[in-house]
């Protein structure tokens, strides 16, 4: 075992990138996972003779187990090796797969997927520490703009390639697509990767990783059950405030093990000392959360007002996948001349200027106007995001890469779930406002209520293009607020950004720059590479 201060070359100059490339493919295949399912529920629904509540956590259940294994999955990378802890996670997310696609009936499937986004959690994370210890700050930007790209490719490619196989095979290959990518992920990172954890070895603190698991899983749970069933349900104001509380513990339980000599707490707070890894942080829920309007309102309008199909909705998502390739390939460009402050705002700014084009939609708006318009917000969303991501990396201290990693992504998962139900209730709120169904039978009115696709069925029973038009102008109109909420939230972003990020790095290896660099051959004495 030998020593390095720097980041990890891997041999040949050449050889990390192709180490990126295998990685990539892993987090593309945990991306498509999660989108795919969005065209298969209907064939699985009859397959697997699911009711609505197992639809609904076919999809949740992937969902909670991901947010759960992010912080075990960074301290174990830390603590006994990434590679070795990629390899497992790897290795579990291809049996996941496996029985999803042979899954009886709706519970095992329900299973499956739990087992699957346990995976996919702790394989998450370790593909940014690995990113952090592989590449120099002058080279970080650019790998975290070709993470950032995979993670968001898999939005349009997941309903295409899902439409496809669905049309022409059976379902159980929407699963079993992972296979071929797993076994060129295990290559990859075995042949490609090289070892590293920290020096020092952290300490596994069982109450911290069961106090972050449980009220992380509670706490998005609570965010889930208040995008399907209100804010005031019992469930939403339970998981909400008992997930909080979990967590407020946890930070109180960490704060004591900081404390105390000889402690060793899960997740070192003193990450947040660091102002670029605290605002980049923030940066990236923010930017998140505002692209979620996006996502979450282009495919139904598409489906609802334009009439595509799921297939046909994932096809008219590449234009914004082309603005967002654009942008985070551009990120480490222009961040090396204007600096990560600037090119994050300028990012948000542009990523504002396409959502309040979107605002201004109408049921009569073309194609060719919301090719534009997403892809606009896709151009700003790329830079902010890969500049966001890398400007947390560079002060992350490499001892602590898995957990630091997991941090990050652990707040940008919760973050997903609240944008859903914040936003799903902005747009319900003003669809529902826009409605006029005087003359309505009770039942039909109800049902025209309850959803845009349930008020189009109805206007197609009774014959009525009159009533088809009023639903698809009510939807567009809270498709427009919603967009609105976005738009606020990025300019926020922008104003965070330049009034919190710093201009320049700190020191690389420790949170607030406490520490100096080894001098020229010298060794560090925080990371370990085999």
């Amino acid at each position: 075992m030998s020593m390095v201060s720097g980041p990890v070359s891997g041999g040949a100059g050449a050889r990390k990138w192709w180490a990126l490339g295998g990685l990539t493919l892993g987090v593309l295949a945990v991306g498509l996972d999660a989108t795919v399912l969005s065209v298969a529920l209907p064939t699985l629904a009859g397959s697997l003779h699911a009711s609505a509540t197992d639809l609904q956590w076919f999809v949740s259940s992937y969902t909670l187990a991901l947010a759960v294994g992010l912080l075990p999955g960074g301290l174990l990378g830390d603590r006994f090796g990434r590679k070795k802890v990629m390899l497992i996670a790897l290795t579990m997310f291809g049996l996941g797969s496996l029985a999803c696609a042979y899954a009886p009936n709706a519970g095992a499937f329900i299973a499956a997927r739990a087992f699957l986004g346990l995976s996919a959690g702790a394989m998450v994370p370790l593909v940014l520490s690995v990113l952090a210890v592989m590449f120099s700050d002058e080279e970080r930007t650019k790998a975290v703009s070709i993470w950032a790209a995979a993670n968001f490719l898999a939005l349009p490619i997941g309903p295409i390639l899902g439409g496809w196989l669905l049309s022409n095979y059976w379902w159980g290959w929407v699963f079993l697509m992972n296979l071929p990518v797993v076994v060129i992920g295990l290559i990859a990172v075995v042949t490609l990767v090289p070892e590293s954890r920290a020096e020092q070895r952290p300490g596994l603190d069982p109450v911290g990783m069961m106090a972050s698991c449980c009220g992380l899983a509670v706490l998005i749970y609570g965010f889930i059950a208040a995008g399907q069933y209100g804010w005031s349900s019992p469930n939403a104001i339970a998981g909400i405030a008992g997930g909080a509380l979990i967590l407020a513990g946890f930070v109180a339980w960490e704060l004591r093990l900081t404390r105390r000599p000889g402690g060793q707490p899960l997740v070192d707070l003193g990450l947040f000392r660091s102002a670029r890894f605290t605002w980049g942080t923030i940066l990236q829920a923010f930017g998140i959360f505002a692209m979620f309007g996006l996502l979450f309102a282009a495919p139904q309008f598409f489906q609802a007002v334009q009439g595509a199909t799921a297939m046909g909705s994932g096809v008219r998502l590449l234009p914004m996948m082309g603005g967002l390739a654009l942008g985070a390939g551009l990120a480490d460009r222009i961040a090396r001349r204007a600096t990560a402050k600037l090119t994050a705002a300028i990012g948000f700014a542009i990523l504002t200027a396409g959502l309040v084009l979107g605002a201004t939609m109408t049921s009569a708006s073309g194609e060719a106007y919301v090719a534009g318009w997403t892809a606009v917000a896709g151009l700003g969303f790329g830079l902010a995001l890969a500049t966001a991501a890398s400007a947390a990396l560079v002060d992350l201290p490499k001892q602590s890469a898995g957990v630091g990693s997991a941090v990050m992504q652990a707040v940008q998962k919760t973050g997903a779930p609240l944008a859903s139900a914040i936003l799903g209730s902005v747009l319900i709120a003003g669809y529902q406002a826009q409605l006029h169904l005087a003359g309505l039978p009770a039942a039909a009115a109800n049902a025209v209520h309850s959803s845009v696709f349930a008020g189009l069925a109805v206007a197609h029973k009774l014959g009525s293009p009159a009533l088809a038009a009023s639903v698809r102008s009510a939807f567009v109109h809270g498709i427009d607020s919603m967009l609105w909420v976005s738009a606020g939230l990025a300019v926020v972003a922008v104003i965070l950004a330049l009034a919190f990020l710093p201009w320049r790095a700190t020191n690389a290896d420790t949170p607030a720059a406490a520490s100096r660099q080894p001098a020229e051959g010298e060794e560090s004495a925080h990371e370990r590479v085999a």
